[in-house]
């Protein structure tokens, strides 16, 4: 079958690999891809945005594509899905209404509330002063949360009420994150482990992928603001099989079926960005409607099972019982961004060294482009660089040795992901 990859970041050329490699699949096309996924086995770019939906149906009934993943959150929330059920054509992802899961956080926080969903305490608002005086009422630390969607960088930890009042009259008087930041959320701030989980879902039953955890501060020793996350592993010792029992009886479960008793089923990946309090209790920090970045590079470079097969059957609403198939080395994903970034930074600059990666590291392209058949930065994150071995520590090793490998001007990365496994390990 030939198969459409929406998106152009590191997930997508992740999930393009994942499903070239089915012996089930003859082409993949990727909208609008980058130059990783320009020189992958079996796939072609096409040059067409991810929100161009139009043009995408066409693209589809042109090359006869039999099932389009849709990788980022937008075209979800503003109703990818719906759009090509329309014209009668095969698509993974949610509809627009369930994708308001991740569109709005304050939907999220309500549904949550009606499905019993363990998740912080929490005040929604658009208006300043009574934003400002919930956080003079609660103190601080606080988090405080743009509504909508604002590419994984609308959350600020406050340590103090200056620092969340700073943040709120940002959002709601200024221009921060756009129309994302004209509602906000205030939570409680949560203490513990984060983890990410990640399943599919065929709105009735669904399979699990290998758990992970996410790295989102830009300094290491998770320090610095958030970014869109700056390096992943797989699996997270912090999820022990009593904490998965959890994840899947106190949060998917109630996901799945709270949408499918609304007469709207969750159709598409569905990623719980979770907290493990010191109590071993399960909290739900943000859903994602949509596989993680970069935890899909994680966690696809150890999944075994057929990933275009499985991802088939979902969007026909037919998933098997059986569960998915992973290896059981570990998996270290490392995230190499521009330097400035989150905050402004310059592309253009030449990658090089590409060509010295060892074999069996899979370098995945997130902001990358091609000029003149030269590799250029393109983005703020620009390569995942992954790698497996017996452990954490050895898939550690083995991935700083290949990111060594790779440079263009100013360049940089975390020296430390996975380094919670490791604290663990040496317990």
């Amino acid at each position: 079958m030939n198969v459409l990859i929406v998106g152009g970041g590191g997930r997508e050329h992740a999930m393009a690999w994942a499903c070239a490699k089915s012996a089930l699949v003859s082409r993949v096309f990727v909208a609008p891809g980058n130059a990783g996924t320009a020189f992958a086995d079996k796939c072609e770019n096409v040059p067409i945005g991810v929100n161009d939906f139009a043009a995408l149906v066409a693209l589809v009934k042109d090359a006869a594509i039999d099932l389009t993943i849709v990788g980022p959150e937008e075209p979800l929330v503003k109703g990818i899905k719906d759009y090509f059920e329309g014209n009668g054509l095969l698509c993974l992802g949610p509809h627009a209404s369930v994708a308001q899961l991740e569109g709005s956080k304050a939907f999220a926080k309500q549904f949550m509330a009606e499905e019993g969903i363990p998740t912080a305490a929490y005040f929604a608002t658009s208006d300043l002063d009574a934003a400002i005086q919930h956080i003079k009422t609660q103190g601080a630390p606080i988090v405080v949360k743009a509504d909508g969607l604002a590419a994984g960088k609308g959350v600020v930890l406050a340590q103090s009420i200056d620092e969340a009042i700073d943040a709120v009259t940002e959002m709601l008087s200024g221009n921060r994150h756009g129309e994302a930041g004209r509602h906000v959320v205030l939570e409680e701030f949560l203490v513990g482990e984060e983890a990410s989980f990640t399943v599919l879902s065929d709105g009735n039953r669904f399979v699990s992928f290998a758990n992970s955890q996410d790295h989102k501060p830009i300094y290491d020793a998770d320090l610095g603001p958030n970014t869109g996350g700056m390096g992943a592993y797989s699996p997270a010792p912090i999820v022990t099989e009593a904490i998965e029992a959890q994840i899947l009886d106190q949060v998917v479960r109630p996901v799945v079926t709270g949408m499918r008793k609304r007469g709207t089923p969750y159709v598409g990946f569905l990623y719980a960005g979770l907290m493990i309090t010191p109590k071993d209790e399960v909290k739900v920090v943000e859903f994602n409607c949509r596989f993680g970045d970069p935890e899909t590079q994680a966690v696809l470079l150890r999944l075994q099972s057929d990933f275009a097969q499985v991802c088939l059957l979902a969007a026909q609403g037919q998933l098997p019982e059986s569960p998915l198939e992973n290896t059981p080395e570990s998996s270290v994903c490392v995230v190499m961004a521009s330097g400035g970034y989150p905050g402004s930074y310059r592309t253009g600059h030449a990658i090089e060294g590409l060509e010295h990666v060892s074999g069996g590291v899979e370098v995945f392209h997130a902001g990358t482009t091609l000029v003149d058949n030269q590799i250029v930065t393109s983005g703020g994150r620009v390569l995942t660089v992954n790698a497996l071995g017996p452990t954490v520590e050895d898939a550690q090793q083995r991935v700083y040795q290949e990111v060594a490998q790779i440079e263009w001007h100013d360049a940089y990365y975390r020296k430390d992901i996975g380094h919670r496994a490791l604290e663990r390990s040496d317990r």
